[in-house]
């Protein structure tokens, strides 16, 4: 792999001296001549030497590419398992469906590990009604739910998945007429769990609210005996104001970190967006692998695992497989400092404390401008710190009123939490290789063992995301730091459509976006297409080949290679393509950069 690579890089610095070669050749010979204007040939030769440095920064990657296997059979007994907390965020359930919030909930409680040894908090930061009795909804219907996939050892353990998947996932049980009874009761059960969520949404709003007190509620089956056969599942509403900063996520997840330490108060966490279900029922297992070990264990602050789509078409016009990002979370690993990504990762309690170097003799109140004035919480700082909830299981009074102190909005503000914390050396795991945009050969793609057509999707996709996406965070973080932009958090709106599913089904992208990001790709398109039919005319005219030919194929390559932008503004007609608004502000836009361009190489 790595003599195939290297000859990847070998010929990519060999084209690009070649290309430097032929610029400084070419300036050289304007500058003595003064023949053709030396403004548009400097332009192009900065733009040149900006990639050529993204591209030496990519290729950090390359040095030490990390594959890792992990052996879950070797690991020690369920008794020696260390407990594991799982966060999961949802903010409104107008824009995250409940149903696929709790879709994600029960495939956590269902995960291969100690019930006992689970507990799983979903903060719910919009402090809704609807989502506060989907809980409770999703809390019964896993007492029937996690037997099922245990007596059985299901794989897929998200029962909207498992039960669209149909008969394809029933494995090695298929021909079993108990297992087929009892999976049709469960189906059964399933269904009337969704017309309970539909019941709630209906006589219920489910707006979310941004002033309002902190709401726990805890979910435990312990009795008396000790016997648990369900993990303990929260709802966590920290206390919202409008007056108060919440920092979005982040708020959230700092507000469940404090909770869960009186509660449960496991040594890693695991964290979920709400629409990511567990679709490998070992991964807690396979993290263990990792942190059981003693010689890399002491090193390690997480262990993430990847992201996956599992409705994709064969078409995969987003490029949702996220093959670009894995590849390189190999070369991450190999440098040791993997990236992470935010959520799907199993993370060390301690490591987001900063407590691994503190003494056992340290000043009580230097622990309490550092974590608040929570006693609770300073004493769950201690390895030896054991929760424990009453034998019905549930709050005491004393932890009901301490858990709700520790979700209130001022909190944060009497303490130094989130500022001298650890959280910190996570970023200073960013090398630089977490700098780079870069472009990359189709070659390398089709020897990962992707297929030309994957080639061409994750090449459009780069394309467009470079004329959008990343333009506005280029241009955001320039403004941010210059102070005349705020950083803000907009959540993703997570509700399906119908004709959004048909149209990435028939392998057509919809460009119902706001036209802030369709307007760029537009302009950008129609700016390649006028580029070439100059490029093309000046040609036939002047009867010249060679340096303007190869020139004029460029802006063809991106005509090509986009063409469904053309689609999408001129031949389609249905709800998807591309509006005559937008199309019109593209047009101006790239008749404006044409002129402005026109006038640079007269003058």
């Amino acid at each position: 792999m790595i003599d195939e690579l290297g000859c990847f890089t070998c010929s990519s610095l060999e084209t690009l001296l070649a290309l430097f070669y032929y610029r400084t050749t070419t300036l050289s010979h304007i500058i003595r001549t003064r023949e053709t204007p030396l403004v548009p040939h400097l332009l192009v030769f900065i733009s040149e030497l900006l990639f050529t440095f993204l591209w030496v920064l990519h290729q950090a990657f390359r040095w030490r590419p990390v594959t890792r296997t992990v052996y879950p059979d070797r690991l020690p007994g369920d008794v020696k398992f260390p407990p594991v907390d799982v966060f999961i965020c949802t903010a409104d359930p107008s824009k995250e469906p409940s149903l696929g919030v709790m879709n994600t909930v029960i495939s956590a409680m269902a995960l291969d590990y100690p019930p006992d040894k689970l507990a799983v908090y979903l903060s719910d930061d919009g402090g809704s009604y609807v989502t506060l009795h989907a809980v409770r909804e999703a809390w019964k219907f896993s007492k029937w739910w996690l037997p099922f996939c245990r007596k059985y050892e299901l794989k897929t353990r998200c029962p909207g998945a498992y039960f669209s998947a149909g008969e394809s996932s029933d494995g090695r049980f298929i021909s079993c007429s108990e297992f087929m009874a009892e999976k049709k009761e469960i189906e059964k059960k399933y269904g009337e769990f969704k017309e309970s969520l539909e019941k709630i949404v209906v006589n219920a709003s489910s707006s979310a609210s941004r002033d309002h007190a902190p709401i726990i509620e805890v979910m435990n089956d312990a009795v008396d005996s000790g016997q648990q056969e369900m993990p303990i599942l929260a709802y966590v509403a920290r206390e919202k104001r409008p007056s108060r900063p919440h920092h979005f996520k982040a708020g959230a997840l700092n507000a469940l970190i404090r909770v869960s330490a009186v509660i449960s108060n496991a040594p890693y966490i695991l964290v979920l967006d709400c629409d990511h279900y567990c679709n490998d029922p070992t991964s807690a297992r396979q993290a263990m692998c990792y942190y059981l070990d003693p010689e890399i264990s002491p090193k390690l602050a997480f262990v993430q695992f990847h992201q996956k789509f599992h409705n994709l078409s064969g078409h995969d016009l987003y490029d949702s497989r996220l093959n670009y990002y894995w590849r390189r979370w190999l070369g991450f690993d190999g440098l040791g400092r993997p990236s992470i990504s935010g959520c799907n990762l199993y993370l060390k309690r301690e490591a987001l404390y900063g407590t691994k170097n503190i003494k056992n003799d340290i000043d009580l109140n230097h622990l309490k401008k550092s974590y608040g004035s929570s006693n609770e919480l300073i004493r769950s700082i201690s390895n030896k710190y054991e929760p424990r909830l009453s034998k019905d299981g549930k709050l005491t009074d004393t932890q009901a009123k301490e858990v709700e102190r520790l979700a209130s909005c001022d909190y944060d503000g009497l303490s130094e939490w989130g500022k001298e914390a650890s959280l910190r050396s996570l970023l200073h795991r960013l090398r630089l290789c977490f700098l780079r945009i870069t472009t990359q050969t189709r070659a390398k793609v089709v020897f990962y063992g992707d297929s030309l057509m994957s080639s061409l999707y994750e090449l459009r996709m780069w394309m467009m995301k470079s004329a959008s996406s990343y333009l506005y965070a280029s241009l955001g973080a320039v403004l941010d730091k210059i102070g005349l932009h705020t950083a803000h958090f907009t959540l993703t709106d997570k509700a399906g459509d119908d004709e959004q599913a048909r149209l990435y089904q028939e392998g057509r992208y919809d460009f119902q976006a706001s036209p802030v990001l369709i307007a760029p790709i537009c302009s950008l398109y129609i700016f390649n297409v006028v580029s070439f039919v100059v490029g093309m005319a000046r040609i036939v005219q002047t009867k010249s080949g060679g340096e303007m030919l190869v020139q004029a194929f460029i802006p063809l390559f991106g005509v090509i290679v986009n063409y469904q932008v053309l689609e999408g503004m001129v031949l389609r007609k249905d709800r998807g393509r591309i509006s005559a608004s937008v199309s019109l502000l593209s047009a101006v836009i790239a008749i404006f950069v044409l002129c402005f361009g026109s006038l640079i190489f007269i003058y």
